[in-house]
């Protein structure tokens, strides 16, 4: 009904007037309550088939929670829409340190080209595979030890027959019904191959013999080569090094030789493996003109990924995707929503120009704007607050108060230059304001500290509605989210060449606020 949220703001003076209504509105429009998202476990199941996901590396060994808990989730639906399009190749786009990249390469052994326009980033993403190579000789060993221990629970508690049968892949909707979705409604049995089914096995009867485990020893041992190349992958060429060892009698000798042909092997086979998978750290400013191909000159059939791609990346990561017949699959997570340019903001007639936002043509001919403040407020966590992870109000007041000091003492209203995180290198209300003229190139040599004082005292009783005001942003955060988010999905629904596109929650919010994916795929013609 049109009128259930009518009473939220006054009639005459749109002052707010009911609020426990306005939080109501904002969650009735908020992406979990539209019922437009497709479940992560829904979309992997229909990429699958049949098919079981990668164990392997835990990523908390070299990354924070959150980051962790992000490029866990997310390269596990990057390598099942990989191998459902049957590619190799990876682009992750504002890759940063290449934590994605990285994992992606090690784990599920893919061949990937993290680009980030930052040089320090790439340096820094050499220097991360640089310490990486230092642990891939734990990981050898471990894993050895993993796959013998379960291959001897494996034969301790196999049964003595089993049978798997082949059932037929149901055809459930990938989609939740909507509006959104109605274009181009894919099933389970569309996007998984149709040759999806396992063979029949049967175990034998008998008890294995040591002869049977000695040789199932040696194919783990195999499989563990295969795994520890996978590693290799991310590591340079001569990450390797055979150990010198000392003087041997000549009863040992054969076997020492047999040891160091069997390293010298493992090193060729990474050595020419590394050719086809590794991981590629490369600095270059991507917009939506790039041409991928003099940036990457082996270009295959390939996907485009972005974690947390910054304001107008996650824009033209999608257009590059729609572009570029070699890109069959994107998965991108964007941020930084304030860093969005917009064509309708400042109302210039810029028709050559290349937006953020809006991006499909329904929001275009509305002629549409959010504005910075809008865009500010989409980048709040609301989840995060509602766990008890309050807004750094003391923060947000000196920045306030700040900015009417800059306004009233040096006439300034607008700058491009920022302030950034210098609250958390201020001792006090005084090194904040200094601290942040000198970043603004503005004197501070006309200011007292008693003006200053001043200024901090005469405001400080409006805190609490400073506070009040940022918890209303919090509660809109979501909405305003929505639009951005289904403006990107619109653009995907209005190009010709898309098979199936979707919104799909990646990650816990409290963990990483920034949770939505915008995920596509190619019609089977455009392979």
């Amino acid at each position: 009904d049109d009128d259930t949220f009518s009473n939220v703001f006054c009639e005459n003076s749109k002052k707010l007037i009911n609020v426990h209504l306005f939080a109501l509105a904002a969650k009735y429009y908020s992406l979990s309550n539209l019922g437009v998202c497709t479940p992560l476990e829904d979309v992997l199941e229909a990429l699958r088939g049949d098919n079981q996901g990668t164990t392997g590396i835990k990523t908390d060994e070299f990354m924070n929670n959150k980051k962790s808990h992000e490029v866990q989730v997310m390269s596990e639906l990057v390598d099942s829409i990989a191998n459902y399009c049957g590619i190799k190749q990876v682009i992750d786009i504002g890759s940063g340190k290449g934590y994605l990249s990285s994992f992606l390469s090690m784990q599920y052994n893919l061949k990937v080209y993290g680009i980030d326009s930052s040089n320090t980033n790439t340096n820094g993403a050499h220097e991360r595979n640089r310490k990486l190579k230092k642990h891939w000789r734990a990981y050898q060993s471990r894993g050895r030890a993993n796959l013998k221990s379960q291959r001897l629970e494996k034969a301790n508690d196999r049964p003595v027959e089993s049978e798997i049968k082949c059932k037929a892949i149901s055809e459930k909707p990938l989609n939740n019904d909507s509006s959104l979705q109605s274009q181009d409604q894919v099933t389970i049995q569309d996007l998984v191959p149709s040759c999806g089914f396992t063979e029949v096995a049967t175990s034998e009867t008998s008890k294995q013999t040591e002869v049977d485990l000695v040789a199932r020893t040696q194919s783990d041992e195999s499989k563990l080569s295969e795994e520890v190349l996978a590693i290799l992958n991310v590591l340079p060429a001569d990450a390797v090094e055979v150990s010198s060892s000392s003087q041997c009698s000549c009863g040992e000798l054969c076997e020492e030789e047999r040891a160091q042909r069997k390293m010298a092997s493992l090193k060729a086979k990474a050595s020419k493996s590394s050719e086809s998978n590794l991981y590629f750290p490369l600095t270059s400013c991507i917009t939506a003109e790039t041409e991928l191909s003099d940036i990457i000159t082996d270009l295959e059939d390939c996907m485009m990924v972005g974690l947390h791609t910054c304001g107008d990346l996650a824009a033209n990561t999608l257009r590059i995707f729609t572009a570029k017949p070699e890109i069959k699959a994107v998965c991108s997570v964007g941020c930084c929503y304030h860093l969005l340019s917009e064509q309708f903001e400042n109302q210039e007639d810029c028709p050559e120009e290349v937006w953020g936002f809006p991006m499909c043509q329904y929001l275009k001919d509305k002629g549409w704007c959010c504005g910075r403040n809008a865009r500010m407020s989409a980048c709040l966590a609301l989840e995060r607050v509602a766990v008890g992870q309050m807004l750094p109000t003391e923060s947000l007041f000196y920045r306030a108060v700040l900015q009417v000091i800059i306004e009233e003492i040096y006439g300034v209203t607008k700058s491009d230059r920022h302030v950034g995180k210098t609250f958390s290198k201020s001792s006090s209300f005084i090194d904040y304001v200094r601290k942040s003229l000198k970043k603004l190139e503005l004197d501070d040599s006309k200011l007292p500290d008693s003006c200053i004082m001043d200024y901090h005292e005469k405001y400080k009783h409006r805190m609490n509605e400073l506070e009040a005001f940022n918890m209303l942003k919090v509660v809109l955060a979501p909405c305003i989210e929505v639009l951005i988010l289904l403006d990107r999905l619109c653009y995907l629904k209005e190009q010709d060449n898309i098979a199936w596109s979707g919104l799909v929650k990646l990650f816990d919010p409290v963990k990483s606020p920034r949770c939505y994916a915008v995920i596509a795929l190619k019609k089977q013609s455009c392979f």
